[in-house]
């Protein structure tokens, strides 16, 4: 009887051990994983900074006037007036929609001590 117990724990020792090598490497990738995701994240984010910044560039004021002159003529641009801004009693909103109520209740009718019990 003891040979089969000694021979079970064996058993359960091997296999226990053998569970802690496979979540062992299987941690190693899913860190190995993180890992990669935050360098891909950093990249992410210093491609953003460099996109904002040439954003910042291109639309500085001071380019843009020169840009509208230089291409004044081919564009056509005039200057804004206020006869071309229109009134908000003006725009068509889009209607809005009916809410029905598709259970109704009574409160009216409940009566409790004012805790959520009826």
């Amino acid at each position: 009887m003891k040979g089969i117990a000694y021979v079970l724990t064996a058993l359960v020792v091997f296999g226990l051990a053998f569970w802690a090598y496979r979540e062992n490497y299987a941690t190693q990738q899913v860190l190995k994983d993180t890992r990669e995701l935050q360098r891909q994240i950093g990249d992410a984010r210093m491609k953003i900074g460099v996109l904002k910044a040439e954003w910042a560039y291109l639309n500085r004021p001071e380019r843009l006037v020169e840009l509208t002159e230089v291409n004044f003529g081919r564009l056509g641009l005039l200057p804004l007036r206020p006869d071309q801004f229109g009134r908000i009693d003006e725009v068509n909103f889009p209607p809005k929609p009916e809410l029905s109520i598709t259970n109704p209740v009574d409160v009216s009718t409940m009566a409790g001590d004012g805790e959520g019990e009826p």
